[in-house]
């Protein structure tokens, strides 16, 4: 083989044919994430009737969009975390909607709880992930976490307090992840790094 023979290391990366997805399944979360909160919180009164809308429509539908696009893009992570919520939102919307009126109320609290806690693991072992990303993604899933786990553990024991505790940490999630859209879609579109999300070491 000639020395002036071209490598693999010679070969530029492939320009990305998608423009980068992550600030719209941010934005789809966080907003979806908010309206589910505001209700859980009792800040409001109930606004269920909110989050459904948007869980079918941005939460759910785009979001799933979004993880289909950074697929195209080989990120791994955000392929799998926008796709799963995205499912999430849409599941909600079917659990609320179809399953949970023919439950029995002696079984509606372990129906949500079980729910619930299927995705408090998928968040879990995500947030590990998040340490080689950046810190604005790492204080996300941190309060994710914590939502999932009050909520979980609040449906199980039919605890209103606990309930409404995970709601709070909820609104504190979605202005996270907004603020993690907000720097993504600022950052690309000034072409520097004008918002800090503190990327860490890969």
């Amino acid at each position: 083989m000639s020395n002036d023979s071209p490598s693999v290391h010679d070969t530029p990366p492939p320009a990305h044919r998608v423009a980068d997805p992550g600030p719209l399944g941010l934005a789809a979360f966080a907003m979806t994430t908010f309206a589910l909160s505001v209700s859980n919180a009792d800040i409001w009164g109930p606004a269920v009737s909110t989050a459904l809308a948007l869980a079918l429509v941005y939460g759910g539908v785009v979001q799933i969009f979004a993880g289909m696009w950074e697929f195209a893009r080989r990120n791994t992570f955000g392929a799998l975390a926008f796709t799963s919520y995205g499912a999430f939102w849409v599941s909600f919307y079917v659990l609320i909607k179809f399953i949970m009126p023919g439950v029995a109320k002696a079984d509606a609290a372990t129906v949500v709880g079980v729910f619930l806690l299927g995705w408090t693991i998928f968040t879990a072992y995500m947030l590990i992930s998040t340490f080689r990303l950046s810190v604005v993604l790492v204080v996300t899933f941190v309060l994710l976490t914590v939502t999932f786990v009050l909520l979980t553990i609040g449906n199980f024991q039919s605890s209103v307090g606990l309930v409404k505790t995970g709601g709070w940490f909820g609104v504190a999630t979605a202005a996270a992840a907004w603020y993690a859209s907000f720097a993504g879609v600022t950052n690309e579109t000034f072409g520097k790094a004008v918002l800090p999300t503190g990327p860490l070491g890969r």
